[in-house]
């Protein structure tokens, strides 16, 4: 009768376990016309509205920058880094999991000297004696704080996750964009070595036209002044090439003795063929990662009001224990030497509910900066990704327009040279066209490095890069 009972009180616990107080959580919404084009790709020529492609570093068709990227998406130390802290939060996820089970205890003592609890009962004397017991406890999840814990867990270890990817796409693009930088500043300092053998020429001349008394002394000195000038422009560029190559060899997770060779021999930047694949607003707000973190922060935020809220209300547990005392090993199986219970167990801090409404409150307050975080990361994301666009397309013209100069101080150079030497033509127009060509030569160079690392820039903002990237292993922790 006793058993039929309990088990009837067991059944209408779990029945009533169905209802889990708290907020659901609802996805937010998006900002209105964020989902609309880019303002700054209506009409440019330069972007298309193709969905980015996964790999959008393969645009590039360089098999070396294919080669360095995937190489840093599997040995990248932040991303082994991100991989652990997503290993960790997957197990307090199972931890919480795991608290849907019935927990146990085993206890046992002995031979110890003293009263056992029969003895005490039966009042006999002091004696060596051995104990054993066993409890077990099931917790009836009736307001669905079980549930809204692992809720929580769940959304959080989805929100880490999200943040591994955050960390994909900021490799993807430093490696690249560390590359892009070796190659521009190589092709920078070709061209610093192009310009002091021009200057190197005209000194030659200029000498020359000086020892036959031609031009003075301080003529040469001008235009040595240029070559000295033209040559220190190199030193500076090498050292920014070499740091790049250091910061390059720490992406893909190697030392700095260990750059790859044709990655040091690069000195032509890398170029796009075609309009960069942009989409729109709706599909980069479905593929950042750092939006996606944030969506699920605010989920695992709302479920922890739930967890708050559920202290409102007793926790109740079916409970069991079997404990036995007896003069030796053997008596500990003796129903007469052992005590037992089962029955529900209710826990409540009643009818002092103050501190679990502070919990409320405080939980409801971190839900809320969840939120504005998630409207701050979506308005963010829109505006960097414009700023990018704004930034590129304005190097793209500037870039346009230097090329332009560069061309049209070649061909002057080339006919003042020729009327110089043919004494048509003053040193000084010439000292001055050979400047301009020097300056126009250099600056088309350094636009094309900013041009490369404005698009890989572009490519960061929006958010690929992540998708189908091999998994990463964290390092082996201690033994």
């Amino acid at each position: 009768m006793k058993r039929t009972a309990a088990c009837a009180l067991a059944a209408a616990l779990a029945a009533l376990a169905g209802c889990a107080v708290g907020p659901n959580f609802k996805s937010p919404s998006a900002p209105p016309k964020s989902a609309e084009p880019f303002v700054g790709a209506q009409g440019a020529t330069y972007v298309s509205e193709q969905p980015l492609p996964p790999y959008w570093w393969r645009l590039y068709n360089d098999r070396v920058l294919d080669r360095l990227v995937m190489q840093a998406l599997q040995e990248n130390e932040d991303l082994k880094t991100a991989a652990a802290n997503l290993l960790y939060a997957q197990f307090l996820l199972q931890e919480a999991r795991d608290s849907r089970f019935p927990s146990t205890d085993i206890t046992a003592e002995g031979p110890a000297y003293g009263r056992s609890n029969i003895a005490t009962i039966m009042k006999s004397a002091p004696s060596k004696f051995f104990s054993a017991g066993f409890t077990a406890s099931y917790q009836v999840d009736i307001f669905g704080r079980i549930r809204r814990t692992i809720e929580a867990a769940r959304a959080n270890a989805e929100a880490v996750q999200a943040a591994e990817d955050v960390v994909r796409v900021t490799v993807a693009a430093q490696t690249a964009a560390a590359y892009a930088n070796v190659c521009g500043y190589g092709e920078q300092i070709d061209v610093a070595k192009q310009n002091v053998a021009l200057v190197q020429q005209v000194y030659d001349l200029t000498l020359l036209q000086t020892n036959a008394g031609y031009l003075s002394d301080f003529d040469l000195s001008r235009e040595r002044v240029v070559l000295e000038q033209t040559r220190a422009a190199i030193p500076p560029l090498e050292g920014q090439r070499r740091a790049n190559l250091f910061i390059l060899a720490a992406l893909i997770g190697k030392t700095p003795h260990e750059i790859p060779a044709d990655v040091a021999a690069c000195v032509k930047t890398p170029t796009l063929s075609q309009p960069i694949p942009v989409g729109d607003g709706k599909a980069l707000l479905r593929r950042r990662p750092d939006l996606r973190e944030a969506e699920r922060n605010l989920a695992a935020a709302t479920a922890r009001i739930g967890v708050a809220t559920a202290d409102l209300y007793p926790t109740i547990s079916i409970g069991g224990g079997y404990n036995a005392s007896a003069a030796t090993p053997a008596g500990l199986g003796k129903l007469s030497n052992a005590t037992y219970s089962i029955g529900p167990l209710l826990n409540w801090t009643f009818p002092n509910i103050l501190i679990a409404r502070d919990h409320i409150h405080e939980a409801g307050a971190q839900a809320q900066a969840s939120l504005a975080t998630f409207d701050s990361t979506v308005l963010n994301a829109l505006s960097e990704t414009e700023q990018a666009l704004s930034n590129y397309a304005s190097e793209l013209d500037h870039n346009r327009d230097l090329l332009a100069e560069q061309k049209a101080a070649n061909e002057a150079y080339g006919l003042s040279h020729v009327q110089f030497e043919a004494g048509s033509y003053s040193f000084l127009d010439l000292l001055t066209i050979q400047s301009t060509v020097v300056q126009a030569n250099a600056a088309v160079a350094q636009s094309n490095t900013t041009l490369a690392a404005d698009q890989i820039g572009l490519f960061q903002e929006l958010g690929g890069g992540w998708e189908n990237a091999p998994d990463v292993k964290p390092p082996p922790g201690p033994r």
